[in-house]
C-alpha cells in the first residue's frame, strides 16, 4: 500500500511539475500567475490560494493575485502587517506555517482566521512574501499536496509592487478611483473623452457615469464597485453620450489594488477610444437584433438558439455551446452544430448525458473565467485543459452570462482553423454576453415556473388510467406557454359495475388558481356521482346542482361518454363542450351529433340529454378540449374538422403516438387536455341473470331455487353448495335490514362465479370484531368471507350493492 501511495504522489508531482514549466514558458501570457495559483487546486485540492508580496515601504504583505472561492469565504484579509504574528508574516519571515482547525479556533480570539474547519498553508516565496493556500477537505493537506504546494511556491513571481502613494503622475488617458469615496483623479484625456472641460470637472465617479448610455450603466456599475470586484484586470467597452450624432464607443482597463491597512483599495486603469477600432455600425445591428430575438425568447432553448444565430456566423465559428450554471455543475442546452461527432470525443465519453453535464471544477479555466466575470479569449496553441482545447483548437471564445450579482451560466465559441480576434468581435462578444445573461435568467425563471404550473395541474388529474375490459385508453395533457397561471382543463377514466366506463373530459372557465382548484371539485364530484351507480343525465345534472350552489363565478363545460364494454353501446352527455370524434374501423370519421345541454353552473334546472352511439370493435373514441382545435387563428369548426382529418389518418393500433402526434400540433395558446380510448370488444361475454327478490315467506328458497337453476344451465357443478350459502345470507340480510326492492344478479365470465345482491339503503354491512357463542345473529357476514374468494359493496343509485365472488376450475 505504502508503494502504491508513494507511486501516486510521483505520478501528480511529475504533472504538476510539467504544467508549471509550460505555464512559465509562455512568455506572452498576461495570467501567468493566475494560472500558477491555479495548479494549486488542481494538484494540490486547495479550494484558494494567493501570492502575498511586500509593499513598496515593505510595512505590509497586500494580496498580488489569488484563485478560487472568494477570500472572504477563507476569512483572509487583502492585506497584512510585515511586523505580525499572522501566518502570512510568519511565512514572509522564512518559517513555513501547516495550521489545522484547531489552530485556527484558538488563533480566532486575536486576528481575523477562517471560522469554518478550513486547513491553511502558508510557504515563503524567494524575493519575501509567501503562497498562501486553504484546503476544506477533511484530511486538510497530505504529503504529496505539500509537495506540489512547494513547486507553486518555487514557481510563482511577483508583480511590481504598488506604490505607496496616489500621487505618482497618471499616464496618458490614465484614472484612479478611491473605492470608499468615489473620488476619482483623471487625465485630461479621459475629459476629452468624456466631452467634459477640466475646470468644470468635480473629481466625482458620479458625474462621469452620468454620461453614459443608460442601457450600459449597470455594467459599468459592475467594474466600479467595491463589492463586485476581486484582485485582479478587469477590461469593458461602454458608451458615452456626445452632444451631436451617436455615443461614442470607450475601452476600460483596470485594475483592483487593495490599500492595506489604513488606505482604501483603489481602481486604477486606463480609458481609450474605441470608436477607431471597431469596424462599422454592423456590430451595433447585430446587438440589436440579437437583443430583439431575446426579448421574444421564452425558454432556455430559444435564449440558446437566438445567441447562435446571432454569433456563429458573423463570427465565422465552427461550434458554440451554450451551458446553464447550476449549483456547481455546467449544463449544456444547446450544442450547434448538433451532431456529437461535431464535439470532442470526452465529451461524449464521460459525461453522464448526451451532452455535457459536469462539475465546473474538472475545468478550472473555466471556472476561473467564471469567477472573473468577463468574456475569456485563448488564441491557438494555448495551453488548456483536454476538454476545452478540443473546442476551440483555432481559438476559443468564453462568455460568462452575468444576470445581476450571479453568473447564469457560459457560452464557449470555438473555431478549427487559427483564427484572428479583432477589437469589434471582443466588443460584440461583451454586449452579447451581458445580453444573453439576463435572458437566460428570465427564461430559467419562465422555465421553472411553467414547470411548477405544470406539475401542479397534474397532480389534480389521473396519475395513471386503468386497465379496461376490451379497451385501450391514452390521454394527454399539455400547459399553455401563454402564461403561467394554472389551467382547468382535466380527463378522466371511471371503471363501473358490470363492464361499465365512464369517460370524461371537461375544461373549467379560466386560468387562475380559482379555475383548476374548481376543475379538482369537479372531477372529484363527477366521478362520485358515477360510481353510485346514476345514469350519464343524473350525473351531470347532479354536478350541474353542485357548481351552482357553490356560488363562483366560473362555469365548465363537460363531456360524459358511458360506454358498456360488452354490447358496445354508449351514452353521450355535453354540456355546453365539444362532441366526441369517432374514428370508425375502416378509417372513417365523423363528429358525433350528440344533442347538448348549456355549460355546468349557468342554470340551475337544465336538461342534459343522452345521445346514443355504436361502437364496433375497433372505433376509436377522441375526446379532446378547445386549445387544440381552436386558436386565434382557427375557428373552432375548421379545427374539428381537422382534428377528424388527423384522427383518419392515424394508426389506431398505437394510441401512443397518435396522441403525442396530435399534441405536437397544439397551437398552445390555451391548455390542452386529451383522452384516446379504443374499443376492441371484450375477448369472453359474461353469461348474466337476474332475479327480482319478492319481500315473502319463502323468498330466500325461491332465491335460491332461481340460482340452482341458473348454474346448472350454466354448466356449472363446483361451489355451488357454497354459492347457494352466500345468496341466502345476502338475501336474508337484504330483507331483515333494508326496505324497498331487493334483486339478486348473477354473472360467469372467464372462470369467476359473481353474485351480487342489491338493495334500496346505502348503510354497507359490517364485519363483527367479535360474537359470544349466546349471539343469534351476526355470524352472515363472516361466512360469506370464509367461503368465497371475494367479497366487498359499492354503491349504486341510492342504495347499494354486496357482492361475492369464487373461482371455478376450467
Amino acid at each position: 500500500m505504502v508503494g502504491e501511495g508513494a507511486a501516486g504522489g510521483s505520478t501528480r508531482t511529475l504533472r504538476a511539475q510539467g504544467a508549471l514549466r509550460a505555464i512559465a514558458a509562455d512568455r506572452a501570457s498576461t495570467e501567468r500567475l493566475r494560472r500558477t495559483l491555479e495548479q494549486a487546486l488542481v494538484f494540490a485540492g486547495a479550494a484558494f490560494a494567493a501570492l502575498y508580496a511586500p509593499s513598496a515601504d515593505g510595512e505590509l504583505l497586500y494580496l498580488a493575485e489569488s484563485a478560487g472561492v472568494p477570500r472572504t469565504l477563507c476569512g483572509v484579509r487583502d492585506s497584512y502587517p510585515v511586523a505580525g504574528r499572522a501566518p502570512v508574516a510568519e511565512a514572509h519571515r522564512g518559517r513555513p506555517v501547516w495550521l489545522g482547525p484547531e489552530d485556527l479556533a484558538a488563533q480566532a480570539q486575536s486576528r481575523r482566521v477562517p471560522s469554518r474547519a478550513f486547513f491553511l498553508a502558508a510557504l515563503p516565496v524567494r524575493g519575501g512574501g509567501c503562497l498562501l493556500a486553504v484546503s476544506e477537505r477533511a484530511h486538510g493537506f497530505d504529503a504529496d499536496d505539500r509537495v506540489c504546494l512547494g513547486l507553486v511556491a518555487d514557481a510563482v513571481a511577483f508583480p511590481e509592487p504598488p506604490a505607496a502613494t496616489d500621487g505618482a503622475d497618471l499616464p496618458h488617458g490614465g484614472f484612479s478611483l478611491a473605492m470608499d469615496t468615489g473620488r476619482v483623479r483623471v487625465d485630461e484625456n479621459i475629459l476629452e473623452l468624456f466631452g467634459l472641460d477640466p475646470d468644470d470637472f468635480d473629481g466625482r465617479v458620479e458625474t462621469l457615469l452620468g454620461l453614459t448610455v443608460p442601457e450600459d450603466l449597470p455594467s459599468l456599475m459592475s467594474v466600479v464597485e467595491a463589492d463586485h470586484m476581486t484582485i485582479g484586470d478587469r477590461e469593458l467597452e461602454f458608451r458615452v453620450l456626445q452632444p451631436t450624432g451617436p455615443p461614442k464607443w470607450l475601452r476600460l482597463s483596470g485594475r483592483l489594488v487593495p490599500g492595506g491597512e489604513g488606505r482604501p483599495a483603489r481602481l486604477v486603469g486606463t480609458v481609450a477610444d474605441a470608436s477607431t477600432l471597431r469596424s462599422d455600425i454592423t456590430d451595433v445591428a447585430r446587438v440589436q437584433r440579437l437583443a430583439a430575438a431575446l426579448a421574444t425568447a421564452v425558454t432556455v432553448r430559444d435564449v440558446g438558439k437566438a445567441v447562435v444565430a446571432a454569433l456563429r456566423r458573423p463570427l465565422r465559428a465552427d461550434r458554440i455551446a451554450l451551458a446553464e450554471l447550476e449549483g456547481d455543475r455546467l449544463v449544456v442546452t444547446v450544442l450547434d452544430p448538433p451532431e456529437p461527432d461535431a464535439w470532442p470525443a470526452l465529451w461524449r465519453a464521460e459525461w453522464r448525458t448526451e451532452w455535457p453535464d459536469a462539475p465546473v471544477r474538472t475545468m478550472p479555466t473555466l471556472a476561473a473565467a467564471l469567477r472573473e466575470g468577463r468574456a475569456r479569449i485563448w488564441p491557438a496553441g494555448s495551453s488548456l485543459e483536454e476538454t476545452l482545447a478540443d473546442v476551440g483548437p483555432g481559438g476559443l471564445a468564453m462568455l460568462p452570462l452575468p444576470a445581476g450579482n450571479r453568473m447564469a451560466g457560459a457560452c464557449l465559441i470555438g473555431w478549427d482553423t487559427p483564427h484572428d480576434f479583432g477589437a469589434d468581435e471582443r466588443a460584440l462578444l461583451t454586449a452579447a454576453a451581458g445580453l444573453a445573461g439576463q435572458a437566460l435568467m428570465r427564461a430559467r425563471a419562465f422555465d421553472a415556473e411553467h414547470e411548477l404550473v405544470g406539475m401542479l395541474q397534474r397532480q389534480l388529474l389521473p396519475r395513471r388510467l386503468p386497465r379496461l375490459p376490451g379497451a385501450v385508453a391514452v390521454a394527454r395533457y399539455l400547459p399553455s406557454t401563454a402564461g403561467l397561471e394554472l389551467g382547468g382543463d382535466w380527463y378522466d377514466v371511471i371503471p363501473l359495475p358490470d363492464n361499465h366506463v365512464a369517460l370524461v373530459i371537461g375544461d373549467v372557465q379560466g386560468h387562475s388558481a380559482g379555475a383548476a382548484t374548481l376543475m379538482g371539485q369537479m372531477r372529484t364530484a363527477l366521478r362520485a356521482y358515477a360510481v353510485e351507480g346514476h345514469p350519464p343525465d343524473v350525473v351531470v345534472s347532479h354536478a350541474n346542482r353542485l357548481l351552482m350552489d357553490m356560488e363562483t363565478d366560473l362555469f365548465a363545460t363537460c363531456c360524459y361518454v358511458d360506454i358498456d364494454m360488452e354490447e358496445g353501446f354508449a351514452w353521450c352527455v355535453r354540456a355546453g363542450h365539444l362532441p366526441p370524434v369517432l374514428r370508425h374501423p375502416d378509417g372513417r370519421t365523423e363528429i358525433a351529433e350528440a344533442e347538448g345541454g348549456p355549460p355546468l353552473g349557468v342554470i340551475r334546472q337544465s336538461d342534459f340529454p343522452m345521445s346514443p352511439l355504436r361502437l364496433q370493435p375497433g372505433t376509436m373514441v377522441a375526446l379532446t378540449t378547445d386549445g387544440l382545435v381552436e386558436s386565434p387563428d382557427i375557428d373552432i369548426d375548421e379545427g374539428m374538422d381537422r382534428f377528424a382529418r388527423q384522427l383518419a389518418a392515424a394508426d389506431p393500433a398505437h394510441l401512443e403516438p397518435v396522441a403525442d402526434a396530435l399534441l405536437g400540433k397544439a397551437p398552445r395558446s390555451d391548455d390542452v387536455a386529451l383522452l384516446l380510448v379504443r374499443y376492441d370488444g371484450m375477448a369472453a361475454r359474461p353469461l348474466r341473470e337476474s332475479w327480482t327478490v319478492w319481500r315473502v315467506p319463502q323468498a330466500v328458497g325461491h332465491a335460491r331455487r332461481f340460482t340452482r337453476r341458473t348454474l346448472r344451465s350454466w354448466g356449472v357443478s363446483e361451489n355451488v353448495d357454497a354459492a347457494l350459502l352466500v345468496v341466502s345470507e345476502l338475501v336474508t340480510n337484504a330483507l331483515v335490514h333494508t326496505d324497498g326492492q331487493v334483486r339478486l344478479d348473477l354473472t360467469l365470465v372467464n372462470g369467476r362465479l359473481r353474485l351480487a345482491v342489491a338493495d334500496a339503503s346505502p348503510r354497507t354491512p359490517v364485519k363483527p370484531t367479535s360474537i359470544g357463542w349466546e349471539a343469534t345473529g351476526g355470524r352472515g357476514i363472516l361466512l360469506v368471507e370464509a367461503v368465497s374468494a371475494a367479497w366487498g359493496t359499492l354503491p349504486v343509485s341510492g342504495g347499494k350493492q354486496v357482492w361475492a365472488e369464487f373461482v371455478l376450475r376450467h
